[in-house]
């Protein structure tokens, strides 16, 4: 494992500032009248896969309001509501009503990524001198662990609570050979709703054989009203002054270019929708923003490193990673054909993504960060998603 700012590190963490709450419903309401009380993690019933097997459905809140629903079935954020200026709560992930609808969808909607986040170009890699083929899922190239990644899974979920709020634990056994990948990869993926108004994902792995490992969630954000509309008036800043620019398949070149004087340039605050159709290559081959940003980081602690800001609502998004990059996607390939919660279309550029991590197709380009496990070292990673408002 690497030592340093590369060092595996990635914990997710939402945390307001004001109260959040998280529902199955885009519909806005007040907080519940008993916030304030707290309450055990509740279970239920998210309905059965098509091979029988029992998905759960988990509702962590905390003395606040605040609630997180969350299922076993892909580590799925189902539903996170935030308030907006004026205290009024909205869902502001994108994804489904129910269980048939992730099944069905098959798009990694709030789900956990792995073993491999992102593409591996010609879906092989070699390691000590031995190659390794992988599912050629995204055209030639290999996407988000395979035809059966983390996403994919049902986790063994543990529900707790602690000093710090409620949580819950998820453990997965990947086995030597799934999807192609070496090695018995041990996954715990613990979700914590804190007191202090913070969802936080902590992941952890180990690895009996050298293997890659690469992991993210991925959840689509709308911060005006979870996916009626697009997100082109929502302003981005991404602490990056380069980026991996891709060739055809969106696979990086390997080259690491200045973001000065191009379209990829949110050191300074800038509307998603401002240059999203630009005449620019890199524009042209992503159908928008579907590239991987090299992430400025002064150390290993998070620190924020992207901020989004919607107007009509106030809301704002601060992202905090320990990752090195983060892929930033507008939702281009988003066509309508699915329909999301409250029967809302899935249209295109409705959602965003903010998917911190190591860079795509590092096993191909040594001066990437490296994504390598070994045997005796542990995978750990940390990013933080902030809700706030501006009056």
């Amino acid at each position: 494992m690497m030592s340093g700012p590369w060092r595996f590190q990635v914990v997710v963490v939402l945390f307001a500032g004001v109260c959040l709450l998280a529902g199955a419903s885009c519909s806005r309401r007040e907080p519940p009248a008993e916030a304030g009380k707290g309450s055990e993690v509740r279970v239920e019933s998210f309905g059965s896969l098509p091979s029988g097997q029992p998905v759960k459905l988990f509702t962590l809140t905390n003395p606040n309001g605040v609630e997180a629903r969350i299922t076993d079935y892909g580590g799925i954020v189902v539903s996170l509501k935030v308030p907006d200026r004026d205290g009024r709560f909205d869902d502001v992930v994108l994804g489904f009503d129910d269980l048939e609808g992730y099944v069905a969808a098959g798009s990694y909607y709030g789900a956990i990524i792995g073993r491999y986040g992102n593409r591996i170009a010609g879906g092989e890699f070699t390691l000590d001198g031995e190659t390794y083929s992988l599912a050629t899922n995204n055209g030639e190239n290999h996407l988000h662990g395979g035809l059966r990644g983390f996403d994919k899974v049902v986790w063994e979920a543990e529900p707790f609570r602690g000093g710090e709020g409620q949580g819950l634990v998820l453990r997965y056994v990947s086995d030597d050979g799934e999807e192609g990948y070496p090695g018995t990869l041990r996954v715990k993926t613990t979700y914590l709703l804190g007191d202090d108004n913070s969802l936080r994902i902590d992941y952890e792995a180990t690895t009996d054989k050298t293997t890659i490992l690469n992991l993210t969630n991925h959840s689509y954000f709308n911060l005006k009203d979870g996916g009626v509309t697009p997100i082109l008036g929502h302003e981005l800043m991404i602490k990056a002054s380069r980026f991996t620019p891709v060739g055809e398949g969106l696979i990086p070149t390997g080259e690491l270019r200045a973001v000065e004087g191009t379209p990829m340039d949110f050191r300074q605050p800038r509307t998603i929708g401002a240059r999203i159709d630009h005449d620019d290559e890199q524009i042209r081959l992503g159908g928008g923003y579907d590239h991987n940003f090299v992430l400025e980081r002064g150390g290993d602690e998070l620190e924020v490193l992207m901020t989004v800001y919607e107007a009509t609502t106030g809301r704002v998004m601060e992202v905090l990673t320990t990752e090195p990059g983060v892929q930033f996607y507008t939702g281009n390939f988003l066509d309508g054909s699915l329909t999301g919660k409250n029967q809302v279309a899935l249209r295109h550029r409705t959602g965003f993504c903010l998917e911190t991590q190591h860079f795509p197709d590092s096993p191909h380009h040594g001066h990437f960060p490296s994504t390598v496990l070994e045997p005796g070292d542990t995978y750990r990673s940390a990013t933080v998603y902030r809700f706030s408002v501006r009056k």
